[in-house]
């Protein structure tokens, strides 16, 4: 009984199976076996921007009890605003409009 050869001589196995991959262009076994998961397309919800007054409430209540804004003046709010966002690491932007509010609510 005479056996055939798969293969010709020159090609083996592991070649035949580089040649296979490189025919169907690897894109299916890529898209089978990933290593990063597919971003799903949520829909989200847009973030709402705090006022000066809720980010007052927020950030300040965490320390001490809030001061009403016109227990000082806009320059001593500047002065109290700049160094609590030092003490209480406060991003700029929420600093900003928290002195908004404070110089406005201060009348003065």
């Amino acid at each position: 009984m005479k056996t055939t050869r798969r293969f010709p001589k020159i090609v083996t196995r592991p070649t035949a199976a580089l040649a296979l991959a490189a025919a169907l262009g690897c894109g299916l076994a890529s898209n089978l076996v990933s290593a990063e998961p597919k971003a799903e397309t949520k829909k989200t919800e847009p973030v709402k921007k705090l006022t000066g007054a809720e980010l007052y409430a927020i950030n300040c209540n965490r320390c001490h009890q809030e001061r009403y804004p016109t227990e000082f003046n806009s320059a001593q709010w500047q002065t109290l605003i700049t160094h609590m966002r030092v003490r209480a690491n406060l991003p700029a932007k929420q600093a900003k409009e928290i002195l908004k509010y404070m110089k406005e609510e201060a009348g003065s």
